[in-house]
């Protein structure tokens, strides 16, 4: 069986804020679709040499705004997407590690700040939020595991 997560949906109080944000991000605009009396509507954007989009509009969820956690984007070199994103304009906070070395815990607990130390693939996080509190955690990866 072949399958592929293909689009993770966000629960967003402001479609017209969402997308203005993902899209300074540099997140590709994919779709943007309003049904003919304005009750429901779907955008679709991808993040940067991603094959997983995110979706978010009116009508496309009953979770709370904000609610979503825990959503990694992949980096080469997270000190350098870290600055774009500043850049962009996200809230990106600093680069940590977690103690244990292996992958980080929920929310602060055991994270030390700076990247691992021995740059360790999968060891280096930097995490921010979206206007409506989704919370995005980039990770660097710079040889993946096997089968990956």
């Amino acid at each position: 069986m072949d399958l592929k997560l293909e689009v993770l949906v966000l629960p967003v109080s402001d479609v017209d804020r969402a997308k203005q944000y993902y899209e300074g991000l540099g997140f590709r605009l994919d779709v943007d679709y309003s049904s003919a009396d304005g009750d429901f509507r779907v955008v679709h954007l991808t993040p940067p040499g991603s094959q997983c989009s995110i979706l978010f509009g009116n009508g496309v969820t009953t979770a709370a705004p904000g609610s979503v956690q825990g959503l990694h984007l992949i980096v080469g070199d997270i000190e350098t997407a870290r600055a774009e994103l500043i850049d962009r304009g996200a809230d990106v906070g600093e680069v940590f590690h977690d103690a244990g070395g292996v992958f980080h815990h929920a929310g602060d607990t055991a994270r030390v700040s700076g990247p691992h130390p021995e740059r360790a693939s999968y060891g280096s996080f930097a995490a921010f939020t979206d206007p409506d509190g989704n919370r995005w955690v980039l990770q660097e990866v710079t040889t993946r595991l096997p089968g990956r």
